[in-house]
């Protein structure tokens, strides 16, 4: 069964419908208990990474996230998903993120409209699993003020003013910027992806 992590996240139902869409079975995980019972975890997310960060907390999740992923359960987490995964962000550096991934989460500066809205195009690298069968370089939609550092992780990038991660993959780990739920049938294909790993 996956489990979808539910702090209240905007996207939820998005990511819901999707899962509905693919005919995969599903649930709503609330507890350490329902996430231990996970076969697979997703974490979506819109919004503000303290806020998502301090549910997550007061849930009681942490760190059987940060167990479950060192038992090898697949992970993905959907662009807030992806930025909590990371040691720290300029929207809330009073707060730790996860800390599975080195370096700080950054805001767009400069002369560019924030948030980045819209389709973008990803570079990926050969063998990226979650990007199978999509070619080397697709457009995805994506939503978000702030980006995230390369790292060894690094599975696809994009561009807005600067370089940043747009895919993460480590063993079970995976992450995305992009919403794949919003992202037509390429996101379909992505999600499915990591359900066939």
């Amino acid at each position: 069964m996956i489990g979808i992590i539910d702090y209240g996240a905007g996207n939820l139902r998005s990511v819901q419908n999707t899962l509905a869409e693919i005919g995969a079975p599903y649930r709503l995980v609330h507890t350490p208990e329902q996430l231990r019972a996970s076969a697979k975890l997703i974490l979506p997310g819109v919004g503000h990474f303290g806020q998502m960060i301090h549910a997550l907390d007061m849930m009681q999740l942490r760190e059987p996230i940060r167990r479950n992923i060192s038992e090898r359960v697949p992970f993905l987490g959907i662009c807030l998903g992806l930025q909590a995964l990371f040691e720290s962000s300029d929207e809330a550096p009073e707060l730790a993120g996860l800390g599975l991934m080195p370096g700080t989460v950054r805001r767009f500066e400069g002369d560019l409209r924030v948030p980045h809205m819209g389709w973008n195009q990803i570079h990926a690298r050969p063998g990226a699993a979650l990007l199978g069968n999509l070619g080397p370089a697709p457009y995805l939609y994506f939503a978000h003020s702030y980006y995230a550092p390369f790292v060894d992780a690094t599975a696809a990038t994009c561009e807005y003013g600067v370089p940043y991660t747009a895919v993460l993959e480590s063993e079970n780990l995976f992450g995305v910027q992009f919403h794949p739920e919003k992202s037509g049938l390429l996101g379909l294909r992505i999600v499915k992806n990591f359900l066939d790993l």
